[in-house]
């Protein structure tokens, strides 16, 4: 199973963007986008690149169901 994650841009360099979620940082190309992203905006990130631009609701919302999902599967 393939996961694309909500990460918030915290830097951008050319084509490429750092992101972070709970403290995780990674490095994704923006090669994928069509639209511009700024520094504070969500991307979701799968395999090192950001494949879509969100807002900051659906970001925190996604973020949030998948917290639940992965405590429910640890408590299994």
């Amino acid at each position: 199973m393939c996961l694309g994650v909500p990460m918030q841009v915290i830097s951008i360099a050319d084509d490429t963007v750092i992101a972070e979620i709970d403290g995780v940082r990674r490095e994704a190309s923006l090669m994928m986008l069509t639209d511009q992203v700024a520094v504070g905006e969500y991307v979701i990130v799968h395999a090192g690149f950001a494949i879509a631009r969100i807002d900051d609701f659906e970001a925190e919302e996604t973020l949030r169901l998948m917290r639940e999902l992965f405590d429910a599967e640890d408590m299994a």
